[in-house]
């Protein structure tokens, strides 16, 4: 028989990495109020108020709005394995991680994917999608707002969502990295879906996401031909218990709706415009700082995402060591890059309940000295003093 396993003690870390970001006290703290059943009439009524304050997050009229039961990918495979049925072709983006991920999800719904080319640290053009839509005839078009690999957003969306509509495709947008930090508009924007996780600029454990769906998506989603390949996921028999029914599917997970709820509760109070120009200013003061210690960023411009910010290794820098002295004698977490930026990019969250003035100070310092130790030319206290001077 194996040792009594001790006492649950992980460590208080900084977490401005990609994802999770810190969690503010009072999303814990709902989290260890007493569960009741999935089909209690006090949880219905809890289930009725995260659907309108998704709604009012997302900026949508949307009926169809809920938090899905797992992590951010549960919502994305929500979102493409109901739209995407055998036989249709969805147009995705191949300019980052997360559009590839878009084109696994489609061909493992039965989809045909084609893709519209970018270089990774670069958005789509609007010219670009216009031809693979001409090209393509696609059913479904799916973009990355935010996108967690490059630090790259998206600009130019209701003229891409006007391009796919020509073309009778339905629009699905990846907000993971954005909502609730980052303009986005679901319904004045023409976006059809859009799915997110909670644990980036909601600032909430991962384990209840947030998916929206207007009605001509879920017009096609409910006349499909065959059923959804996954049954827990099939919004059409989700329907049952998040419509009007309330009729069982599954046991909701629901310690993390009652966070879900408060960490939309915290999005309500501050107000939805001023917490995007909170990450927008405290993540510009992060930038300023860490270019003025000398870094550079592998976007910048109006492509700049404020929640996570792609900063170039300086040369000669192994990015593993860094990343691990910043964890292990820091209690600091940042994030190397993925796939054709890995090794090239570290990856800094702004995100949320992280995205502080004292934490972007203790970054920039730490990072600075950090990256000086390991023979990078940059002047930590130059860093310090342009963060400062910004916030």
């Amino acid at each position: 028989m194996s040792e009594a396993v001790g006492e649950l003690t992980p460590p208080n870390r900084t977490l401005m990495g990609p994802g999770p970001s810190d969690v503010n006290p009072r999303v814990l703290r709902a989290m260890s109020t007493p569960l009741v059943g999935h089909l209690d009439p006090a949880f219905i009524e809890i289930m009725n108020e995260v659907q309108q304050l998704l709604r009012d997050t997302f900026l949508t009229d949307n009926t169809w709005t809920i938090p899905v039961s797992g992590t951010g990918s549960a919502s994305m495979e929500a979102a493409i394995g109901n739209l995407v049925e055998p036989g249709d072709t969805m147009l995705v983006p191949d300019n980052g991680y997360f559009g590839e991920r878009m084109a696994a999800m489609a061909r493992r719904a039965g989809g045909n994917v084609e893709t519209v080319a970018a270089p990774w640290g670069e958005p789509l053009e609007p010219a670009d999608v216009e031809r693979a839509c001409e090209q393509y005839d696609p059913d479904i078009f799916g973009f990355v707002h935010a996108e967690t690999s490059t630090g790259v957003l998206q600009p130019d969306v209701p003229e891409l969502t006007e391009i796919a509509h020509d073309h009778d495709a339905l629009v699905i947008a990846d907000t993971v990295t954005s909502f609730a930090g980052v303009e986005f508009r679901t319904d004045d924007w023409g976006v059809d879906a859009a799915y997110a996780g909670p644990q980036k600029c909601l600032s909430c454990p991962p384990g209840a996401s947030p998916l929206t769906v207007n009605d001509r998506a879920m017009e096609k989603v409910l006349g499909r031909e065959e059923p959804c390949r996954s049954w827990y996921l099939d919004l059409s028999l989700l329907e049952g218990y998040w419509g009007e029914d309330r009729s069982y599917h599954h046991t909701a997970p629901i310690t993390n709706v009652y966070a879900i709820r408060e960490a939309l509760r915290l999005v309500q109070e501050e107000g939805l415009e001023e917490r995007w120009d909170r990450h927008r200013h405290v993540a510009g003061a992060l930038k300023t700082g860490l270019e003025a210690m000398g870094l550079t960023f592998n976007a910048t411009g109006d492509v700049w995402l404020p929640s996570l910010n792609a900063v170039r290794v300086p040369d000669g820098v192994d990015d593993g060591a860094v990343i691990n002295t910043l964890l292990e004698s820091y209690d600091l977490e940042i994030a190397s890059g993925l796939g054709d930026l890995a090794g090239e990019i570290f990856r800094i969250g702004c995100m949320g309940h992280s995205a502080r003035p004292d934490n972007v100070i203790f970054l920039v310092g730490t990072l600075g000295s950090v990256l000086e130790r390991e023979g990078a030319e940059v002047d930590p206290g130059a860093g310090v003093d342009a963060t400062l001077e910004a916030l």
